[in-house]
């Protein structure tokens, strides 16, 4: 899996880095998120998965490999 995000679509609600802190954060001056890890591990993928369905922006995109 990799993960692609869109940035300018983030409007910093959180919700990702909540489902999978080991693959989200987020920046401290204006909260939009960061990806730390783009291929995560496929023990990650469950909570890969649920950050992308709860983002309110849409704006994380899966490839599965």
């Amino acid at each position: 899996m990799r993960v692609e995000f869109d940035e300018p679509k983030c409007v910093a609600a959180g919700q990702c880095v909540m489902a999978a802190p080991d693959v989200f954060d987020q920046r401290d001056d204006d909260g939009v998120a960061i990806v730390l890890n783009d291929t995560p591990d496929a023990a990650l993928h469950d909570q890969v998965r649920e950050a992308a369905a709860v983002c309110p922006a849409a704006a994380i995109r899966l490839v599965e490999q």
